[in-house]
């Protein structure tokens, strides 16, 4: 008897983020309210962290507007970045830095497998690394489950690939 399986991922194309912050820096310096205003967005791909700073509260949030809006135009679900609290620096500055999320953490895949198993289906799910494989020996309960997991709310984007 065969199994078919999937696997449930979150990933974020790491090259459209970079294009989405480059894009972030340009519109940021033609605008009139940076004009003369000490400002930065940088982007660290091996850290997946994008730090912004500014002068002052309005500029913040106003890179973090410019920023929000360069992601969503790429496809990048907003799920996926989650912004820290801007902070203080010695020289006045605020400083703010965004995570980006690749991959399931433990706690996230503990949730899944939970509402995967209130579905009460003939499904197996299991934890490899930062993804979460369901198995079954039919395909209309694997169906159910990706509509199920499509229609929640969950707080990372997820992803559905290796269907076999």
């Amino acid at each position: 008897m065969a199994n078919f399986s999937f696997d449930i991922v979150s990933e974020v194309d790491l090259q459209e983020v970079d294009n989405a912050v480059n894009q972030a820096k340009k519109e940021a310096s033609q605008r009139y309210d940076f004009k003369n205003a000490k400002f930065s967005i940088d982007y660290s791909r091996e850290e997946k962290k994008i730090t912004l700073l500014a002068s002052d509260d309005f500029k913040i949030k106003a890179l973090k507007d410019i920023l929000s809006g360069r992601l969503t135009a790429r496809k990048i679900p907003l799920k996926a970045v989650s912004f820290k609290e801007p902070q203080k620096t010695f020289e006045g500055n605020l400083i703010q830095t965004i995570d980006i999320a690749c991959g399931i953490p433990k706690e996230k895949a503990k949730e899944l497998v939970a509402i995967i198993k209130d579905l009460r289906l003939k499904v197996q799910p299991q934890i490899e690394a930062e993804k979460v494989r369901v198995f079954s020996p039919k395909k209309d309960d694997l169906q159910t489950v990706i509509t199920h997991l499509r229609s929640i709310d969950f707080p990372l984007p997820l992803q559905f690939c290796n269907y076999r």
